[in-house]
C-alpha cells in the first residue's frame, strides 16, 4: 500500500507517464498544513498510557466531563527535503531529543513517508467562553434561508466591490462566501464574521493594503492571497478544530511564535474551529486571547453583524437514532473498479475521513475523461452540478444543509448531469476526471454529510457501506480497507486484486 505523501513525491515522475490512477488531493486550495508549510499545524493527540479515544454520538453541547490527555504526541509524517533539525527546530526541541524519543541511531535516518512521533510540551488553557453552537460551524439547516448577497447588501466596505477569478470565471466576494461554505460545509456567518474581524471588508473601503491581499491574516508557510484562498484555508482550520474535537482527537491549537495551548475541556466543537482558525495568524497568546475577547474580538463583531449567535443553535445536529441510508457501489453493475484512496478528509487537507476514492479500469489515462460513467448511489434530487461536483440530496427538501447529501466529486463537465432532477439509484451522473479540486488522475471522489456535518466513512456509529461494502481506516489518510463479510480490499493506487470491487 502507497502512502499518501510517497505517492505526492512519486508524482513529478510518473505522470509523464500517465499512469496515476489515485487521487490527488481533493481540495481546492493548497495544502497548507504540512510541514515545510505548516500553516496552524494540526496536532492529533495521542494520549499517553490511556487508550485510544473511542468516537461518540456528537453532542452539540459542552462536555465538562472530558478528560484532556496527560500528554500529547504528534504523528509527522516526513515529506521530501525534511530533516530531522528542521523539524525538531519548528516543534522546540532539539534534535537529539527527537532522534532518542524515536530511537534513530542517525540525525540523517529519515525518508519520506517515514512516520515519527514528536512530543509536545503545552503550558496554558485557552478560555472556556462559548463562541458559537456547532450548528453555527456548519453549512446546515440554520441557512436554509440565508443569502450571503441580502446579509451584505447594507455593508459598503471593500467587500461589495470585490471580485476575483476563480475557477476560470470572475467571482464576487459573496459568491466565494457562499461558494467556500458550500465546499467545506461551514457556515457563511462565521466566514463574514471572521472577515471583518481581521480585514474589516465588511465596514471599511479601504483597508489596509495587507488585509486587501490578506484578509484572514494568513501570511507565510505556503499561504494564498485573495478572498478565496483565504476563506478556504480559514474553511479548513475551522474543520480541523470542530471536527477534531467533535471525535476527540485534538485537543492543542499553536500559535504563529510555537508555542502550544491546550483547550479549555468544556468547550464545544464550534468553539473549538474558530479558535483553531484564529490561532493562525496570532502572534502570540495574548493577541489570541484578545481576539477571543467578547468586549472587542470575535463575538462582539458576530453579535455586531448577525446578533446572538445561539439564537440560531439547531439541536441537534445529528439524532442519535439517524438512520444512514442504503447505498450502491457509484459505478453501473457489471463493471469492476479499483479502491484507491480510503478514509480522508472530505474537502480539504483537514477535517472528517467522510471521502472514499475509486478509480475505472482504464489504465494510462491520467487525467483524461474516462469513458466510464459514476452512477447514483442513491435515489434523490441533484441540486447542484458545477465545477466537478455533483450535490445530491436525499430528502427532496432543495437545500445542500438539510438532511443526507452526497458528494460525488471530479465529474467531467461534458455529460455530467444537470441540477434539478431526479435520478435513481443506478442513473448516470457523469464521467470520472480531473475537474474539480486539486486530482492527479481521473477517479471518482464519494463522501456523505448530514445537516451539513461531513460522516466519518469509517464511522463506528454510521459506517459508510456500498452494496454491502463497509469503509475502515487506517493510521494514515487514504489508506484503510473496505469489507465485506469474509472479503477484505485495501486501498491502493495500483489496478490489482487487492483493491479491484466488481459491481
Amino acid at each position: 500500500m502507497l502512502l499518501k505523501s510517497r505517492f505526492i513525491i512519486l508524482f513529478g515522475l510518473l505522470s509523464i507517464f500517465g499512469l496515476l490512477i489515485g487521487c490527488g488531493r481533493s481540495e481546492q486550495e493548497p495544502q497548507t498544513n504540512a510541514p515545510g508549510s505548516r500553516l496552524g499545524d494540526v496536532v492529533t493527540v495521542t494520549r499517553v498510557g490511556t487508550p485510544a479515544p473511542v468516537a461518540t454520538v456528537p453532542s452539540p453541547t459542552p462536555t465538562p466531563t472530558r478528560e484532556p490527555p496527560e500528554a500529547a504526541l504528534i504523528h509527522y509524517t516526513v515529506q521530501y527535503g525534511d530533516t530531522l533539525s528542521g523539524i525538531a527546530a519548528f516543534y522546540g526541541l532539539t534534535t537529539e531529543a527527537l532522534r532518542t524519543f524515536n530511537g534513530l541511531t542517525d540525525a540523517d535516518q529519515l525518508s519520506a513517508g517515514q512516520e515519527i512521533t514528536v512530543p509536545v510540551n503545552y503550558y496554558r488553557q485557552g478560555p472556556d467562553t462559548l463562541l458559537i453552537p456547532d450548528s453555527e460551524l456548519v453549512y446546515g439547516p440554520t441557512f436554509v434561508d440565508f443569502d450571503v448577497v441580502q446579509a451584505t447588501s447594507i455593508y459598503t466596505g471593500f467587500f461589495s466591490t470585490y471580485t476575483e477569478q476563480v475557477n476560470g470565471g470572475v467571482l464576487t466576494a459573496a459568491q466565494i462566501v457562499h461558494k467556500v461554505a458550500e465546499q467545506y460545509s461551514i457556515g457563511p456567518r462565521l466566514l463574514l464574521a471572521l472577515l471583518e474581524l481581521r480585514g474589516g471588508w465588511l465596514t471599511d473601503p479601504d483597508p489596509p493594503a495587507s488585509a486587501q491581499i490578506a484578509p484572514l491574516g494568513y501570511v507565510g508557510y505556503g499561504s494564498r492571497e485573495g478572498l478565496f484562498f483565504q476563506l478556504s484555508q480559514a474553511a479548513n482550520a475551522l474543520s480541523g478544530g470542530f471536527y477534531g474535537w467533535l471525535w476527540d482527537d485534538l485537543w492543542l491549537v499553536r500559535m504563529d511564535n510555537g508555542e502550544y495551548i491546550q483547550y479549555a475541556p468544556a468547550i464545544n466543537a464550534g468553539t473549538a474551529g474558530v479558535q483553531r482558525a484564529l490561532a493562525i495568524g496570532a502572534a502570540d497568546y495574548e493577541i489570541w486571547l484578545a481576539e477571543l475577547s467578547s468586549v472587542s474580538g470575535f463575538p462582539a463583531v458576530y453579535r455586531r453583524l448577525f446578533g446572538d449567535p445561539f439564537d440560531y443553535a439547531f439541536e441537534p445536529l445529528i439524532p442519535a437514532d439517524l438512520l444512514v441510508p442504503n447505498l450502491a457501489l457509484p459505478w453501473p453493475e457489471g463493471e469492476t473498479w479499483y479502491f484507491t484512496g480510503g478514509p480522508h478528509p472530505a474537502w480539504g487537507s483537514e477535517g472528517a475521513w467522510a471521502a472514499l476514492d475509486f478509480a475505472t479500469d482504464e489504465r494510462n489515462l491520467g487525467c483524461r475523461t474516462s469513458r466510464s460513467w459514476v452512477t447514483a448511489a442513491a435515489p434523490g434530487n441533484i441540486i447542484a452540478s458545477e465545477y466537478g461536483m455533483v450535490w445530491q440530496e436525499l430528502d427532496s427538501d432543495g437545500f445542500v444543509g438539510t438532511g443526507w447529501v452526497l458528494l460525488y466529486l471530479h465529474l467531467a463537465e461534458d455529460g455530467r448531469v444537470p441540477a434539478g432532477l431526479t435520478v435513481q439509484a443506478g442513473d448516470r451522473l457523469g464521467h470520472p476526471s480531473c475537474e474539480g479540486g486539486v486530482s492527479n488522475a481521473s477517479h471518482l471522489h464519494f463522501a456523505r454529510r448530514y445537516n451539513g456535518v461531513w460522516i466519518p466513512a469509517a464511522s463506528a456509529y454510521w459506517p459508510l457501506v456500498l452494496n454491502g461494502w463497509r469503509a475502515v481506516d487506517a493510521p494514515q489518510a487514504y489508506d484503510g480497507l473496505l469489507v465485506k463479510g469474509p472479503l477484505t480490499k485495501e486501498a491502493c493506487e495500483c489496478w490489482e486484486a487487492i483493491n479491484a470491487i466488481s459491481h
